[in-house]
């Protein structure tokens, strides 16, 4: 056999079983990849994404979407030729596994996580959407998490209304952790809160919850490395009364980046006429309620997803910009936005065709 065809068989040879061992040999990545997008002012599974009652709404028309990213599951083993792939491919991206399930993070916590990110989003997006309409909403703060085995487990429960903290009133969450820690471990402090049960019976109809009790818990010692600082062992957030029914209606959606474009889809419906003007408008974004937009995960592959749609503006949050100006798909034109009302000023700007004055995403 000529050396030359020798030489080549061999070669052949080696790089079949460098693919062949690359196909059984895992390494520790995750994948992804561009997911659906879905117009916020239009229907999902067959029901509205956005649902108001109780208040006057307008037809609305173009597209104000939301874009999502697909990922590997937690326990998908990834091999060295699909990691390889992956890196090579320009439509999805490979990343170490810790990025997306950190410390071991299971399928089901990272399920229950963002499903919990998302109704706080949707929560977030309401108020700021009102609060930009200049409709009032009542805000409280409430018991939104008890800790296993903390002095106040059995004594507070998730959804019980806090009033006031050793009898000085409580305005905002920030306030709970301000009074606690004014003690020291080992001291009782009392809250004075309405219960989770009365406090819900309220909200059905709509109304301020009343009826208190006092409830004294004797604080510990925060963990390391901060045990001298008192704890009892909640997280308190926010709780709204809104003055009408607003519902979003979104299956197999987790994560808060969709904030923005729920905040802004709901500004849509609520007054008359098109924020886009029929224009096909993507974008993404956390929102608080206050109507800061901050910064997501995956803008690269949301970018693809938005553009395979047909989005022709993308609202991108001012942190994310660099990235995504980087490597922007050709003919999406991305649009720095860092709260509702920069967002909802340039969709006036896109309606009206004066997009020269845009503020744009630079790479640097």
């Amino acid at each position: 056999m000529p050396r030359r065809t020798l030489t080549l068989l061999t070669s052949t040879l080696v790089l079949i079983a460098l693919l062949c061992g690359g196909v059984f040999l895992s390494v520790p990545y995750a994948e992804m990849s561009p997911g659906p997008t879905v117009n916020t002012l239009g229907k999902a599974g067959g029901q509205p994404v956005l649902q108001i009652s109780g208040h006057k709404t307008y037809p609305t028309s173009g597209h104000l979407n939301m874009v999502t990213v697909r990922v590997t599951r937690s326990d998908y083993s990834m091999n060295l030729v699909e990691a390889v792939y992956g890196w090579l491919a320009h439509d999805s991206v490979v990343v170490p596994h810790n990025t997306l399930y950190p410390d071991g993070t299971t399928e089901q916590q990272s399920t229950q996580q963002n499903a919990e990110e998302f109704s706080e989003s949707q929560e977030n997006a309401k108020v700021a959407a009102l609060d930009e309409l200049g409709i009032p909403v009542k805000a409280r703060t409430v018991v939104a998490t008890v800790l296993k085995d903390s002095p106040a487990q059995g004594k507070l429960h998730a959804g019980d209304v806090i009033k006031a903290v050793d009898g000085q009133a409580v305005k905002e969450p920030g306030d709970v952790a301000k009074l606690v820690t004014k003690h020291k471990p080992g001291q009782s402090v009392v809250f004075t809160v309405v219960p989770a049960a009365t406090a819900a019976a309220a909200e059905k109809k709509r109304t301020e919850p009343k009826g208190t009790k006092d409830v004294s818990i004797v604080t510990a010692k925060a963990p390391a490395p901060d045990p001298g600082r008192a704890i009892v062992g909640i997280t308190a957030g926010p709780d709204y009364t809104f003055p009408f029914h607003i519902d979003i209606k979104l299956a197999d959606v987790g994560g808060p980046s969709a904030g923005l474009m729920f905040s802004l889809g709901l500004v849509d419906k609520l007054t008359p006429g098109d924020l886009t003007g029929g224009k096909f408008v993507a974008g993404t974004g956390t929102i608080d309620d206050k109507g800061v937009v901050g910064p997501i995960g995956g803008i690269e592959m949301k970018l693809v997803a938005a553009r395979d749609a047909g989005a022709q503006y993308f609202l991108t949050p001012s942190d994310n910009c660099a990235a995504a100006a980087a490597d922007t798909p050709s003919g999406l034109h991305l649009v720095k936005v860092k709260t509702m009302k920069d967002a909802k000023q340039s969709l006036d700007k896109i309606r009206t065709g004066k997009t020269a004055g845009l503020p744009s995403c630079s790479a640097k």
